[in-house]
């Protein structure tokens, strides 16, 4: 194990942000906390991190202690930030040599470094521009080459595609599944887009301060039984009523129609249309998803349209 928390509370004022969070990851694993906002994800990283001091509970990181031994933690992580921090009046390049500087690498090993991450991520011919004049796409993968700087043992990626067109997204997946191969180190991602919550190796998932499921995809989506289908209809709630009472099968209400799981989906919907009582407006079936997971396990969907209104606030705030 590279990681391990234990028992990791964060209080604010009394508050509960975290509450009593345990959970290990292994070297060169892709680790996910998978959640909705304010679920706690990105204060468990910042505990992780020494960014915060646990109000109770402690971790490991590569060895050292995040409360005792915190230079030490440092030294080992990579971090990426949810919110952009790069100095956009420098060039690509300053920001790199900043951050070298800050780290301590001795300058004959600082150019070959920056050289080496710059090709890395593709911005070696940019590397004279100033970051202001890159794109979304362009500064996140400048953020990871400078979290790849000193060569961290664990990279934290704290919603590393927040914002980013899916087109932008997928190629930055592209890079963090390569580097994983080519330098063999763990990445830590929080995320609330599900198709990136696939690409790990095991997930948490945490609501309200708390882990509530922690395993592979695969294993987390056999939770499902068989297909999921969701339906809407004149009546959901006598619908609710009528497929308890007729099928035995507990639905849940969601965007104003009824989800639910059944073997064999596609036998099961001719029954369903021929017995259930009331008008079926739509069906629509498939295989489990880890959005299904997480409706099954805290009744609702992690609501993206949350995320970008707050995507907005953030910007118009840096426009001020």
């Amino acid at each position: 194990m590279i990681i391990e928390a234990r028992e990791l509370v964060k209080e604010f004022n009394g508050l509960r942000a975290v509450k009593g969070v345990s959970f290990s990851v292994n070297e060169e694993e892709i680790f996910g906390f998978l959640g909705p906002n304010g679920a706690g994800k990105t204060t468990t990283i910042n505990m992780l991190c020494t960014l915060l001091k646990p109000t109770s509970g402690t971790a490991i990181l590569n060895g050292y202690d995040v409360i005792k031994k915190p230079n030490e933690v440092r030294r080992s992580i990579g971090l990426v930030f949810q919110d952009p921090s790069l100095d956009e009046r420098l060039t690509a390049k300053d920001n790199l040599n900043f951050h070298a500087l800050i780290y301590g690498i001795p300058k004959r090993e600082r150019k070959r470094r920056i050289a080496e991450v710059l090709e890395m991520v593709e911005l070696a011919d940019r590397q004279n521009d100033i970051v202001r004049t890159f794109s979304g796409g362009m500064k996140r993968r400048l953020e990871i080459a400078r979290g790849l700087l000193h060569y961290p043992k664990i990279l934290f990626l704290d919603e590393p595609t927040l914002g980013l067109d899916p087109q932008t997204r997928s190629r930055i997946w592209e890079y963090i599944k390569d580097l994983r191969k080519k330098e063999k180190i763990t990445i830590f991602l929080t995320t609330h887009y599900m198709d990136e919550a696939e690409v790990c190796d095991r997930i948490a998932i945490i609501d309200y301060g708390k882990i509530i499921a922690l395993n592979t995809p695969k294993k987390l989506k056999k939770q499902i039984g068989g297909s999921v289908v969701t339906i809407t209809t004149a009546r959901n709630e006598l619908a609710k009523k009528l497929l308890k009472e007729r099928f035995s099968l507990e639905a849940i209400e969601t965007n104003n129609s009824l989800r639910f799981e059944v073997k064999e989906g596609e036998k099961f919907i001719p029954q369903l249309v021929k017995r259930l009582g009331v008008e079926i407006l739509s069906v629509e079936l498939h295989l489990p998803t880890l959005d299904d997971v997480f409706l099954k396990l805290t009744g609702r969907a992690i609501r993206e349209e949350t995320v970008s209104k707050r995507e907005l606030m953030r910007k118009h705030w840096r426009r001020r």
